[in-house]
């Protein structure tokens, strides 16, 4: 991946969710928990990240903004970028368990990212139980997706202890733009975009001329599916349960052998991603029923990744929906049966990247605007992410990752679960609003028997699935993994995988 000669125009996307970042209600930062087997070496993980910054453009541009909104924002090389800023080194006060790492990670989590830096930051936590450690990767949504990081994390993984020997990239050249001068800038450049609008114009018109009857009929389908893509958000009531909306968040994690959740999925007429959904059904259903709460669907959300071989490692390519999740539906058979049902009717609308819409509209729009905006959608209850990573070993600093869990962000949802495949297991990690999850206790338990009894109406009736409690210790004894591919095709591997998953 080679370095941009001079600054990148931010995309509508990209900038929707960097507007989230100093929102602690809706950060929208993505932060990636590796349990390691032992310390790395300090001085290898330094050098892996420089040379990880050199080779990602991302990992050196900031952002600079226009003072008025002329144009659009751009990514440039930082002229200040300092490595050991965003690199940091600790040691947990504690006996080192998990539960207090989760809980470190959460204080990392909600510590806002420096907007006029680069916005990523490491944390090494070593200290843990059983002489392990703990990499903390926490970089701002803006600058890729879940899918994306996946690539961009293989130029930092090594695949045997020993690490590889590669002469060190050249540095890329930074670049000195202000947002006044980006101001101006756009101000020059409106007569080539108005130029350019006009010509899109002028090829729809003709379009029109050419073909009125297809034209009209195509933006009635659009405008029909639009509607049924809005209508599937307002089906599902949210839960009165859930209501409650705050700032404190928690986290806990499952672990999950793979190829029997892959298993059970197949038995049971669905794939992998749905038997993921449709325990996380029977969890809510669960806690919804302990707490004598009864209902049929609440609204959960589940991002669809549109991501392609072309398109490069930053940058976000996926959209959104929203399904009238099934939860009062008993039977996992069932249930499976009316997720894939629901999700293979979205993925066919026209209208299902209408996150992109509205990202292309707000773009220009100050933040006094965008804001009420933001704050009249309402979200979902419940959001759940899929995303595949390597499957074989992989080491950082000489020590080998033996786990990794998504901590996602919680943007006025009532839960984000993030689920990573990675070494033959499914990491699982749930971070909920403590306002709407009030009781910590029962949602794990819930979970632990939602996923039970997915893998029990398959026949699996042995107990492979298991909460990861925060008093045990952190590093976990895994299914055993092949090679991993080569860096390119396991990130196109992780792609097509939740494209076809979700």
């Amino acid at each position: 991946m080679s370095s941009p000669s001079g600054p990148v125009p931010m995309t509508a996307a990209d900038q929707l969710l960097h507007r989230s970042e100093g929102d602690p209600r809706r950060r929208s930062s993505l932060l990636s928990i590796e349990l390691l087997a032992s310390a790395p070496d300090w001085d290898r993980v330094l050098e892996g990240f420089e040379r990880a910054s050199r080779v990602i453009p991302r990992l050196r541009q900031r952002v600079v903004i226009p003072t008025a909104p002329t144009t659009a924002p751009r990514w440039v090389i930082d002229a200040d970028f300092d490595l050991r800023y965003h690199m940091r080194r600790v040691r947990l006060p504690g006996a080192g368990t998990l539960r207090e790492l989760l809980d470190f990670a959460e204080q990392v989590y909600m510590t806002p990212l420096e907007l006029s830096r680069p916005l990523w930051r490491v944390t090494l936590v070593e200290g843990l139980e059983g002489g392990t450690a703990a990499l903390l990767v926490q970089m701002s949504h803006s600058i890729t997706d879940g899918v994306g990081a996946v690539e961009m994390f293989g130029h930092l993984y090594d695949l045997t202890p020993q690490g590889r020997t590669v002469p060190m990239p050249d540095l890329p050249v930074p670049v000195d733009l202000e947002p006044s001068d980006l101001t101006v800038q756009g101000v020059k450049d409106l007569p080539w975009r108005s130029l350019s609008l006009a010509r899109t114009a002028l090829g729809v018109g003709a379009r029109a001329a050419r073909d009125p009857l297809g034209t009209v009929v195509g933006a009635a389908d659009y405008a029909a599916s639009l509607r049924r893509v809005l209508g599937a958000v307002a089906e599902a009531r949210p839960s009165p349960l859930l209501a409650g909306r705050g700032l404190q968040r928690r986290m806990l994690t499952l672990d999950v052998d793979l190829s029997m959740l892959k298993a059970a999925g197949s038995a049971l007429g669905g794939s992998v991603n749905d038997a993921y959904l449709a325990a996380m059904c029977g969890a809510l259903r669960r806690y919804h029923e302990a707490k004598g709460v009864s209902l049929d669907t609440l609204p959960m959300a589940i991002p669809v990744s549109l991501r392609t071989e072309k398109d490069a490692a930053g940058g976000n390519r996926w959209t959104g929906m929203t399904l009238a999740a099934p939860i009062g539906e008993p039977d996992p058979a069932a249930r499976i049966r009316l997720i894939r049902e629901l999700v293979t009717a979205q993925r066919q609308e026209p209208a299902l990247d209408v996150l992109g819409v509205f990202s292309a509209v707000t773009s220009f729009l100050p933040d006094v605007l965008v804001d009420p905006l933001l704050e009249s959608v309402r979200p979902a209850d419940v959001q759940c992410s899929n995303v595949m990573s390597y499957p074989g070993p992989t080491y950082i600093g000489g020590a080998e990752i033996v786990a990794q869990y998504g901590m996602g962000p919680v943007p006025g949802v009532g839960m984000m679960t993030v689920m990573i495949t990675r070494l033959g297991r499914a990491f699982i990690a749930v971070r909920y609003d403590t306002a709407s999850f009030t009781d910590g206790d029962l949602l794990e338990r819930s979970l632990q028997e939602g996923f039970d009894e997915v893998l029990g109406a398959a026949g699996l009736n042995r107990p492979l699935a298991g909460t990861r409690r925060a008093e045990k210790q952190a590093a976990v004894r895994l299914a055993p993994g092949g090679r991993p591919p080569a860096r390119r095709s396991s990130a196109r591997r992780a792609a097509t995988t939740t494209k076809k998953a979700q």
